[in-house]
């Protein structure tokens, strides 16, 4: 247990320093954002050990100004036991121009993803470790004859994340109903595959929140997100600080047998 516990706090020491190393690095072209992201998760189960991932995103940069991104996810989760879950499905995400780096025109993607998450209890520490693969199909903006950029065919590339996440509650050793708490996670994602160009590097996501557990529906957080992310052509940086907002629902959709 020990050796498990070493090896995440190590996981998580690489995964903030290699983003902030790759943000102060010289060779690159930094842009800095200001983005809020409204959102809701759903894991609902429908039977003893099978339910429904549900997640709509509304991203929006300069704070509500302007349209950054649209997520929808959806997927089928197995409950492995009550600590681990397995879950595969679909997400379709719009992006639009933003920032200082905006893309030629606004793009949808397709994407078919798989994880495992893990969550145990290391005293009043709530930690949570998800490990995602994801294909993705993006219809990348291009040009036609006339100069006029639009969604071209998709480009498929490959994604890998990591997430590491802790939760520690105000008062008491478990986070119980009606109690705040505070909550962090680093997250890095890697693209590989032949399309990828030359930012395999993806980004890096360094969060930090409040949150607040309401009975018998979820949990309420509000945090900020440090997201670095290294664009395609590996020279240009985003550094995105993002509000977000969200609403994690566990509401079962089935009576349980006594």
């Amino acid at each position: 247990m020990k050796k498990n516990r070493l090896f995440i706090w190590v996981v998580l020491v690489f995964q903030v320093f290699s983003g902030q190393i790759l943000a102060q690095s010289a060779t690159h072209q930094f842009g800095d954002n200001f983005n809020s992201w409204l959102m809701y998760f759903g894991s609902h189960k429908v039977s003893d050990k099978w339910g429904l991932h549900l997640e709509a995103q509304w991203r929006r940069s300069d704070f509500l100004s302007h349209s950054q991104q649209l997520l929808l996810r959806g997927g089928i989760n197995y409950h492995l036991s009550p600590q681990a879950v397995a879950t595969a499905g679909y997400a379709f995400i719009e992006t639009y121009p933003y920032g200082e780096f905006p893309v030629a025109a606004a793009y949808p993607e397709h994407r078919i993803w798989q994880q495992l998450q893990l969550k145990s209890q290391l005293n009043a520490f709530e930690m949570i470790t998800r490990f995602r693969l994801e294909q993705r199909f993006s219809k990348l903006p291009v040009a036609n004859n006339a100069g006029i950029f639009a969604p071209g065919d998709a480009v498929y590339t490959n994604r890998a994340r990591l997430m590491n996440r802790f939760s520690l509650p105000f008062k008491g050793k478990v986070i119980a109903d009606k109690s705040f708490y505070i909550s962090a996670y680093d997250e890095i994602l890697v693209n590989f595959g032949k399309n990828v160009r030359a930012n395999i590097f993806d980004q890096n996501r360094l969060y930090g929140a409040i949150g607040y557990k309401i009975p018998k529906a979820g949990r309420l957080e509000l945090g900020l997100l440090s997201q670095i992310i290294q664009k395609p052509d590996g020279v240009k940086i985003e550094r995105n600080t993002t509000f977000q907002l969200g609403f994690s629902s566990n509401i079962d959709f089935y009576k349980k047998s006594n």
